[in-house]
């Protein structure tokens, strides 16, 4: 979580979505301490790139300019030179990059590449699949499809009697079968841009909704004031804390189940008493939510609707 504040003034703590990063390396060469956090929105180029049926899959960043050899697998990674004293690794969902001091020599970088090898392809057949579970969650915004909504799905029902948007339940529904259907006030013919403006402003509307019961019930069991609560859509964070009060929400938390929602409340919550992430500060959180270390795998774990 970093102590870079955004577009607020004055210092905070945030919850970043997910990073990749290798394990420290003890003596000799440094390694990256940090990877770049993975947004939210699905990778815009294809990789891995996939390899013909008699042969492993190849591995290619969009902008590769160099290759590797990593067992049975062609890596093609971006490599980029700058001012540092390290060699640094980053596994997106674009591939791998390498950044490297001007002043060490190509024979230096593929070594370290191979001592990092098994990481190196762990990661990348990791981003691989969330490449692929992140494209088959994409979203068609049309007449019966269907989102996460607080850990259900609801299907959107496009219904031209309905006011605005309006959530219908139906307890009696069949196991298997979503109980949860918004009916949208628009015609069969509307876009799918109408669709999906309409449904994502009604996830908003919920989105603070839901945010502000939480807020109110954790600062009163933490003992803790905020004085302004807001969205955010940011791409590679789910929440901030700053030291005057303001909390900071991403949205498309309304997406996952309660406890999920829970944890990011109290997290930045805690932060109103702890503005760092020390023992305490975990104490602070674990007080209200003895379970948080097992809530908090959902965060990386899940893949959000594409809604664009």
């Amino acid at each position: 979580m970093a102590r870079r504040a955004s577009d607020l003034q004055s210092p905070q703590l945030t919850l970043p979505f997910f990073t990749s990063e290798p394990p420290a390396r003890r003596g000799g060469r440094k390694l990256p301490e940090r990877a770049s956090a993975e947004p939210l929105a699905p990778a815009t180029t294809a990789a891995p790139v996939p390899a013909p049926p008699s042969g492993p899959p190849i591995f290619r960043h969009p902008r590769a300019n160099r290759e590797v050899l990593l067992g049975e697998h062609l890596i093609g990674y971006e490599l980029k030179r700058a001012k540092r004293r390290s060699i640094g690794f980053v596994v997106s969902t674009e591939g791998l990059s390498v950044s490297a001091p001007r002043w060490v020599a190509g024979s230096e970088i593929e070594s370290a590449l191979h001592d990092k090898g098994s990481w190196i392809l762990r990661k990348l057949a990791e981003q691989a699949d969330r490449n692929k579970r992140l494209q088959q969650s994409r979203v068609e915004w049309c007449d019966g499809t269907s989102l996460p909504f607080l850990g259900e799905t609801v299907i959107v029902v496009l219904d031209p009697r309905a006011t605005g948007a309006v959530l219908n339940s139906d307890a009696d529904a069949l196991p298997g079968v979503p109980r949860l259907a918004l009916h949208v006030g628009l015609p069969q013919h509307a876009s799918p841009e109408q669709i999906r403006d309409a449904v994502q402003s009604w996830l908003q509307r919920q989105a603070r909704r839901v945010f502000e019961e939480r807020c109110a019930h954790f600062a009163e069991r933490l003992g803790v004031r905020y004085q302004r609560l807001s969205l955010s859509s940011a791409q590679t964070r789910w929440g901030s804390a700053s030291v005057d009060g303001s909390i900071r929400l991403n949205w498309r938390l309304i997406h996952f189940a309660l406890p999920t929602i829970d944890y990011v409340v109290a997290h930045e919550l805690a932060h109103l008493r702890e503005m760092n992430h020390s023992p305490r500060f975990w104490d602070v959180v674990r007080s209200v939510m003895p379970d948080y270390e097992q809530v908090r795998g959902t965060l990386k774990e899940t893949v959000l609707p594409v809604l664009d």
